[in-house]
């Protein structure tokens, strides 16, 4: 029998990583004597996970459609391996390698690589303009607009000039309606001044939706409509929220409709129950807690002012019409008197003026005391007493008169002090009585003091009201 031949001695072979370069590792952490047979077999290791490493990260290479590996896809890889990642390396700023000059020295060396760092001059550093850095991001407050006037600060936009030109607004109209002839030409500057001015403006563009709410709207609360639609669409009013954008155009049609049904000089029925529709517009209007009608406070006033105080309203309207002016005035005045606390000595002098006024009719005296009324127990002592507001209207009323401004000036009196559920009639007879008769004449004038005679504790409280607050 042939004798078996002595098995080969078993050789490591060993990848691009090197058992050498194992040993220096070992040696560093303080192992010296490290056998050939440990370093080959953890350099195959080593070996064998730069692979698996290398392979998870063209698989990312791969899917982010590239063809070069960066340090994000080295960190991808290590993540899904349950690796920690590397840190410091950003794949924005990939480093650059320069390979070293051979050794002469050490002829069996491979290549050397290294990072290659910018060398900063510092002569050219120290001559280059300083960059100082911006403020941090911060927020302050500021005041887009007072009682509707935008304040010239730099945090808002600059005020848009008011400059018209003359020649385009001078022009004739149009008898057929069309558009005016195209005006003359303008230099460049002129043009482009205004089309910065275009540019400045904001269009508020309302939405097919809100378009088609309005045209229903107005559509349902004028007559001849049907009760039940006006009552909807008031209450619409009163209570839906996102009205805002409409508000402008509602104040509009309030207003325009107001000045069509008094433009005339005697109103008909019609234009009496169109005016008690608009006056129910805007109380419903000022019901709605989440419009903000403060900037257009100025537009309302005149239509409820309007239909208060104007001398010749449809008879059988008149006096429901004034009443519901004066407490939408009052609720105006109740919500925004101290947001504008000069807003109630204005509607006071307006109300005055037209009560006292020697060329006002009897229709506008009666709806400035029932605005009066309207405002309160303070507003009828200054204007009816302390104006003398109350002897105008009896001395132009004759005697046993009656009717709205006499029943209009007893409301008044009424909310000065109330009448007594037992009247007891003054005495003439008697010295005290006639001493409070005498006051009265003084103080209401001669018709009225009259109408008091029959309710003593009545003229008596008025009169201690008065003395009281004054």
């Amino acid at each position: 029998m042939s004798k078996p031949k002595a098995k080969a001695a078993q050789t490591h072979q060993t990848g691009i990583y090197k058992s050498d370069s194992v040993r220096d590792v070992a040696e560093s952490l303080g192992i010296a004597n490290l056998s050939e047979t440990v370093a080959s077999s953890l350099a195959s290791d080593v070996e064998y996970r730069i692979h698996q490493v290398i392979e998870e990260a063209s698989r990312f290479m791969r899917h982010a459609r590239r063809t070069t590996i960066t340090t994000s896809d080295i960190d991808q890889a290590l993540r899904v391996l349950n690796i920690e990642p590397l840190y410091g390396h950003n794949p924005h700023n990939p480093p650059v390698f320069r390979r070293a000059l051979p050794f002469p020295n050490a002829a069996n060396v491979g290549p050397v690589y290294f990072v290659d760092d910018e060398e900063i001059d510092f002569d050219r550093v120290l001559r280059e303009e300083k960059i100082t850095l911006p403020k941090g991001v911060s927020w302050t407050a500021h005041w887009l607009a007072v009682e509707g006037v935008q304040p010239l600060i730099p945090e808002n936009p600059p005020a848009i000039p008011k400059d018209v030109d003359q020649e385009i607004t001078k022009s004739p109209p149009q008898a057929n309606g069309a558009f005016p002839l195209t005006p003359p030409s303008e230099s460049r500057s002129t043009v482009k001044k205004q089309q910065q001015q275009q540019q400045q403006l904001v269009k508020q563009v309302l939405s097919r939706e809100l378009q088609l709410y309005y045209t229903r709207l107005t559509a349902s609360l004028l007559p001849p409509t049907d009760s039940t639609k006006r009552t909807a669409a008031l209450a619409s009013l009163r209570n839906d929220a996102g009205l805002q954008a409409l508000l402008p155009y509602l104040i509009r049609w309030v207003g325009e409709g107001v000045v069509t049904a008094l433009k005339e000089g005697a109103q008909t029925e019609a234009d009496g129950r169109s005016l008690e529709v608009l006056l129910d517009v805007v109380s419903a209007i000022l019901e709605n807690n989440t419009l903000f009608i403060e900037p257009y406070l100025h537009q309302l006033l005149p239509a409820i002012l309007s239909t208060l105080l104007h001398s010749t309203l449809p008879p059988s309207h008149a006096t429901h019409l004034r009443t519901s002016a004066a407490q939408t005035l009052s609720r105006l005045l109740t919500q925004h008197s101290t947001t504008y606390p000069s807003l109630s000595p204005r509607i006071m002098k307006t109300l005055l003026v037209a009560l006292i006024s020697s060329d006002k009719s009897k229709g506008t005296r009666e709806g400035a005391i029932r605005g009066l009324v309207g405002i309160g127990k303070e507003a009828v002592r200054k204007g009816l007493v302390e104006g003398g507001g109350v002897k105008v209207v009896g001395s132009e009323c004759a005697p046993g008169e009656t009717g709205p401004l006499v029943d209009s000036v007893m409301t008044a009196l009424h909310v000065l002090h109330p009448a007594s559920d037992m009247p007891e009639s003054l005495d003439a007879t008697d010295d005290g009585d006639t001493v409070t008769i005498g006051q009265l004449q003084d103080v209401l004038g001669n018709f009225f003091a009259e109408k008091l005679y029959g309710d003593k504790s009545w003229a008596l409280g008025i009169l201690s009201s008065i003395k009281q607050q004054s």
